[in-house]
């Protein structure tokens, strides 16, 4: 009797746990209007100084997304991307990909510091804990640049023979970068500096966002034919796919809820609970807003913040979209 009673309790405690994982639901809880000019790039939170740095078109935003006003803005960008951050140096670095160059700014005063030449198209940038180095992912050299972050002075080139879009650090020495125009992931050796090992993400096609789980070692590539692709970095094969909405730009992954997140132009968020290392299903698609395809995490709140705006007119040459139409752009905070 004791035992069939313990095992219904523990079998009952392990379908709660089930329906509440399933059950997670994520709304739309704040949003804030920011306004501006502009195309909008890389969502960035400084979980320290708990400010979100959004690139816009020839500078960045720095906002404090706990009550959505604006803090200031770092200008002087040829189009600006992504941001990373060296809290224990207090510096913060962004891409300005259309010059090929990295923007060193103070994290308190948001004052700049200084500028780094690199490869042309810097777009997406990592700081990496284990090196202290600054990596850049240069889409149309095919290149990563590494910079000393204390000098500013650049270090290195590591060529990819691909075009690179996103890049995560393990946090031990190895740097993982989607390679969009071979659907592969390359692992790059951070003090070596060097591509030590490729692998096919087949069926994703032309990946863009990536996350990492650094627990157990899984890569979550968002791809451009509508799936996530989550890869063993440790055999360096994929092992499941989920299906996510179309345009994906950004992936997260929360370690504390073991939830990873896909968003894309559609203006959806996909979100995927890791079961085990080899099993993950889709627990919600939260409706955004069409154009809120990049998105920050904040993993001590696990709140989820993505931006949009509205456009007016015709794209203009050279250009994929249209204009931003005054005063729309917004904030959007996601809680669950």
């Amino acid at each position: 009797m004791h035992r069939l009673i313990l095992g219904s309790a523990i079998l009952l405690l392990g379908l709660t746990v089930n329906t509440s994982v399933a059950a997670q639901s994520y709304r739309i809880a704040a949003s804030y209007t920011l306004g501006g000019d502009g195309s909008w790039d890389y969502l960035t939170y400084d979980s320290n100084m708990r400010r979100l740095y959004i690139g816009r078109s020839n500078r960045i935003m720095v906002v404090d997304p706990e009550h959505g006003k604006l803090m200031g803005e770092i200008p002087g960008f040829d189009r600006a991307h992504g941001v990373a951050v060296d809290e224990a140096a207090g510096r913060g670095f962004a891409t300005s990909g259309g010059d090929g160059k990295v923007i060193r700014f103070d994290l308190k005063t948001l004052k700049v510091l200084g500028r780094t030449k690199v490869d042309m198209d810097a777009d997406a940038i990592q700081f990496d804990p284990a090196t202290g180095h600054v990596f850049t992912f240069n889409g149309d050299a095919h290149s990563v640049s590494v910079i000393d972050p204390g000098s500013g002075r650049l270090l290195g080139t590591i060529p990819l023979g691909a075009k690179p879009e996103f890049g995560v650090s393990d946090g031990h020495g190895r740097i993982y970068v989607n390679l969009e125009s071979t659907s592969e992931v390359a692992e790059i050796d951070a003090t070596g500096m060097k591509v030590i090992r490729k692998w096919p993400l087949a069926p994703c096609e032309s990946p863009s966002g990536l996350a990492i789980d650094p627990v157990n070692h899984i890569l979550f590539s968002g791809c451009h034919n509508q799936v996530m692709a989550m890869s063993d970095a440790v055999a360096g094969k994929v092992v499941a796919t989920v299906p996510i909405g179309k345009g994906v730009d950004a992936c997260r992954y929360d370690i504390v809820t073991a939830l990873a997140f896909a968003s894309t132009g559609d203006g959806t968020i996909t979100v995927i609970h890791e079961d085990s290392p080899t099993s993950f299903r889709v627990v919600q698609t939260v409706q955004t807003q069409e154009g809120a395809r990049t998105m920050g995490l904040d993993p001590a709140t696990h709140r989820l913040f993505t931006v949009s705006a509205e456009r007016e007119g015709k794209p203009k040459p050279g250009h994929h979209h249209a204009p931003v139409k005054p005063g729309t752009f917004r904030l959007m905070v996601l809680e669950q």
